[in-house]
């Protein structure tokens, strides 16, 4: 199957700032605000992808940093977890199997 090739140029400002051309914007289906990554490849070719949004859990965030000003504000609280708690723990969880990349069930969700 043949590739379909399109070109576009653009050009650098006093400020090496550029505006994306249409045509790469409707291919990479970038909106305002939107982040761009680029990858420079070993042989001096650069590829523009744009960047995969991350969902952030703003629950989890607020928790880890609750943590973590916790853990600076009481620091006499943090003790290492002793053996049989490890113990303990690692023979609760050694038969599980978790696929990090498979979706939740519904249940889960």
């Amino acid at each position: 199957m043949p590739q379909l090739s399109l070109y576009s140029h653009s050009k650098l400002t006093t400020r090496y700032q550029t505006t994306i051309p249409q045509v790469v914007r409707e291919v990479l289906g970038l909106e305002k605000h939107d982040k761009i990554c680029y990858t420079v490849q070993s042989d001096g070719k650069v590829l523009i992808s744009r960047e995969e949004k991350v969902e952030k859990d703003p629950v989890l965030a607020n928790f880890l940093t609750f943590l973590a000003n916790d853990m600076i504000q009481n620091p006499h609280n943090v003790r290492e977890t002793d053996s049989d708690l490890r113990d303990r723990i690692q023979s609760l969880v050694s038969d599980v199997d978790i696929d990090l990349d498979s979706p939740l069930s519904e249940e889960d969700e």
